[in-house]
């Protein structure tokens, strides 16, 4: 174990977060620990060593617990007969911290590295909930939602497993995007733009192959006011860089953008998969959008997610099916050579916006332990 902060400290409820894997599991993980914390509670975050990469932002109160897991979606074959080894042994060490330190309420974000700390939970029978980010349940989230006390759910409506019932409070979003709640927007014009490009970690080279392009293609009157902000993955991350720099286009590329709340609040259009974290962080700066969804992604949840944003005019939508360079250009063109309708597409995405979200999802797990305490008397 690891962590930011140690010990036991008696009469301090204690919150154990199971989640890991992306940010889109991390990102809400971490906004619910910001508010517990200070309500008052000690949070601990059970993770893998894949979802530790992901834990510099969790605020400094929290403790670090990293226990084994694995997939049996991905790696050799030999990594997949072992999966269910490391996840016992996982469970069991979640457990036994459980029983040393033990939790008020136990939550899952979803993510693999988040089923041993959902098993011991189950096991011992403590208070216990998931957090579901995405319109469709995911795997880990859908083994676990008939197993416990209540399902929130980032998206609305919620496609849940029978015996499940769920409650909408939306995605909570950290605290660096919260604090630029309604930030204001500057519509596109003859002067200095921001495009924004994040594809997430999965998925992203197709926007690596048709962004650079479709940016490129964009009238030369426009595309000479313009800098680009793209994530792409490490690998595609030269090739990309240069095909902006033949062109000519000011670009910053790198695999990870650690102040995307800025890059965000800067753009005038931001180019994204619809991950549930993206929608969410959108809605709450408030910014037009090209929404690009996942095409593998589990019970086509992306196309789910975004649904909110483009039916409230906020965004547009462009299947993967039909992405192209020139799909891509043309529905550009459309928002940052009308910086009324951008501005509209602002406001829109805005209204969207749920920003207490993790102050709602606070108070269902205060009310779950309340009454978990009610029932035991």
């Amino acid at each position: 174990m690891t962590g930011k902060a140690t010990g036991v400290t008696t009469g301090v409820p204690l919150l154990v977060i199971a989640a890991g894997g992306t940010g889109g599991h991390m990102f809400p993980a971490q906004a619910l620990a910001e508010e517990m914390l200070a309500r008052g509670w000690r949070v601990k975050l059970s993770t893998d060593p894949r979802g530790a990469r992901f834990t510099e932002g969790f605020p400094a109160g929290t403790q670090i617990e990293i226990v084994p897991s694995a997939t049996f979606a991905r790696g050799a074959l030999l990594d997949k007969i072992t999966a269910p080894f490391r996840i016992l042994a996982g469970a069991g060490a979640a457990a036994f911290a459980m029983l040393r330190d033990r939790p008020s309420a136990v939550i899952g974000f979803g993510g693999y590295p988040a089923i041993p700390a959902m098993i011991a939970a189950v096991l011992l029978r403590l208070p216990r909930m998931i957090h579901e980010q995405n319109g469709a349940l995911g795997k880990v989230n859908r083994l676990f939602a008939p197993r416990v006390d209540a399902v929130a759910c980032g998206c609305w409506p919620a496609e849940l497993p029978k015996g499940a019932r769920g409650v909408h409070v939306g995605n909570p979003v950290r605290k660096a995007i919260k604090d630029r709640l309604g930030a204001g927007y500057i519509p596109p014009g003859d002067y200095p733009m921001e495009l924004l490009v994040i594809g997430g970690s999965q998925g992203a080279r197709i926007l690596s192959d048709v962004v650079p392009p479709a940016i490129a293609a964009l009238p030369m009157a426009m595309l000479r006011n313009i800098r680009v902000s793209h994530q792409a993955r490490a690998e595609d991350q030269s090739r990309v860089a240069d095909f902006y720099a033949d062109h000519h286009i000011n670009a910053d590329v790198r695999p990870f953008f650690d102040d995307i709340p800025r890059r965000m609040t800067e753009a005038q259009l931001v180019i994204s998969r619809s991950g549930a974290s993206s929608i969410a962080d959108l809605a709450i700066i408030g910014r037009p959008s090209v929404l690009i969804p996942l095409a593998s992604a589990t019970g086509d949840h992306q196309s789910i997610n975004a649904r909110g944003l483009v039916e409230a005019g906020a965004a547009v939508l462009i299947p993967e099916a039909v992405l192209t360079p020139d799909a891509l250009t043309q529905q550009m063109t459309a928002v940052l050579d009308n910086p009324s309708a951008a501005v509209q597409m602002a406001k829109a995405a805005s209204k969207t916006a749920m920003p207490d979200a993790a102050v709602t999802l606070a108070d269902m797990v205060e009310t779950l332990v309340r009454n978990k305490e009610t029932q035991a008397a």
